[in-house]
């Protein structure tokens, strides 16, 4: 039996122990299959006969996408019960993307604090440290004991057993961090003595709007747990580090999606089709342009092709050759802006160590491409029109692709969605203009 026909068998027969016991079973790869070959009602009839924890868990394992669908398809009432167990951020992530009047409907089942909270984080950008963070931290005043701090957490051990506490934050009575107590500090300092006495004062903390990149740059510099996160110096809640490290992969994959031509998020085959045949056309739409631009180059010169019609085959390959070669510049370019390793501003550098790599393979290239049109027609002419158009192609593409995601990053334009389309315009007319500007310029010697 298929996974997404358990699932429904077990939900039939109301054998819910079953159903949980065979959900948790399954891994992320496979959830996330069984879910997409059931239709809206059946996915309804399984999460709400699987309870609203499990239904959390599950989620959890889901690409946001896919969790955002999932919500979308319950009711109100119930999505808020499943939304109720998950962390605040994540809360926050699917809520945002929800249309808004199912955005509303959702909050409106939630209890009115959760509903406050969750709608702040949401005016957050989720790629910067106040989207990303948790609310849920623990935070004691200055003058309190350590007798009575750990008390304190004895009491309240139920509500903070999901915290993942490592520190305890010191605030002052405006909400301003002041410091920070590592549990073990607390666990071996003396009852009477105050929290002022034994935390670390001026913590390291980030402001909720720094971005990804900021983030990534200070978890790797330092093995932090977690963060404090400020507005204006009053703590807002705590950024872990599991949490940046998922938010940069995700960052990575849309990178990759877009690139591929998939825009406005990640397309999933449970999409409307309308909606994914919207996304990709906006891509198409663009490159079919373009191309007709490249292609114009070709009319211009239809002379010359027509008395060198062996320049025909030289054209796509030039075209294909050069744009692999810059497509190779721009992944490393999109790498090192992701790691933080390349800023714009490193422009310069990052074209100067392009060009040598270029011009070494653009000589290799070319040479064996000459050599190649040189053998099959007899003509060292034809091989010098071919060879040095590689050439030179290639060190221009390597040129474009290092350097123009640093510039479109620069100028606030997503260089995922708009560095292919660019080198490729690029690249091809500046292949079709080589080879067929240099065999106009030697025509005699090519026919």
């Amino acid at each position: 039996m298929t996974p997404w026909g358990a699932l429904l068998d077990y939900t039939a027969r109301q054998d819910v122990d079953g159903l949980t016991a065979y959900a948790r079973s399954l891994g992320p790869g496979e959830s996330a299959r069984a879910l997409a070959h059931l239709d809206a009602e059946e996915r309804q009839r399984v999460l709400e006969a699987l309870g609203a924890e499990e239904t959390a868990d599950l989620l959890e394992m889901l690409t946001r996408a896919q969790a955002v669908e999932v919500v979308e398809q319950l009711t109100a009432i119930y999505a808020a019960n499943v939304l109720h167990e998950l962390p605040t951020h994540t809360e926050a992530d699917i809520v945002r993307d929800l249309d808004d009047d199912d955005a509303a409907a959702v909050l409106a089942e939630l209890p009115p604090e959760e509903a406050a909270e969750v709608r702040a984080l949401s005016t957050w950008a989720d790629d910067t440290a106040g989207g990303l963070m948790v609310v849920q931290y623990v935070s004691v005043r200055a003058t309190q004991t350590v007798s009575e701090i750990v008390d304190h957490l004895r009491t309240q051990a139920d509500e903070y057993r999901d915290y993942q506490v490592q520190y305890v934050y010191v605030v002052d009575d405006e909400g301003l961090l002041t410091g920070v107590l590592r549990l073990r500090d607390l666990l071996l300092a003396r009852p009477r003595v105050t929290a002022q006495e034994v935390m670390i004062p001026d913590p390291i903390s980030v402001e909720a709007a720094t971005d990804l990149d900021g983030l990534q740059e200070l978890f790797d510099g330092a093995s932090y747990f977690g963060l404090p996160v400020t507005d204006r110096g009053r703590m807002v809640g705590v950024v872990r580090r599991a949490t940046v490290e998922e938010a940069v992969g995700e960052e990575a994959h849309r990178d990759h999606l877009k690139h591929a031509g998939i825009v406005g998020g990640e397309e999933l085959r449970s999409m409307p089709t309308l909606t994914r045949s919207r996304r990709r056309l906006q891509w198409l739409s663009i490159n079919i342009v373009l191309n007709m631009i490249a292609a114009s180059i070709i009319a211009i010169y239809q002379d010359t092709l027509t008395s060198v019609i062996a320049l025909a085959v030289f054209l796509p390959i030039i075209s294909d050759m050069s744009g692999c070669s810059g497509n190779q510049a721009v992944a490393v370019s999109m790498r090192e802006l992701s790691i933080g390793v390349a800023r714009p501003q490193d422009v310069l550098h990052v074209w100067l160590k392009e060009l040598s790599v270029g011009v070494i393979n653009g000589l290799a290239l070319g040479t064996m491409l000459g050599g190649v049109a040189w053998m099959w027609k007899g003509n060292p002419w034809l091989g010098v029109v071919a060879g040095v158009a590689l050439a030179v192609n290639t060190v221009l593409a390597v040129s474009i692709g290092g350097t123009v995601p640093l510039l479109l990053k620069h100028f606030g334009v997503d260089p995922a969605l708009a560095s292919g389309p660019v080198l490729t315009t690029i690249t091809d007319l500046c292949g079709f203009l080589l080879v067929l500007g240099l065999a106009t310029q030697m025509l005699p010697l090519l026919v």
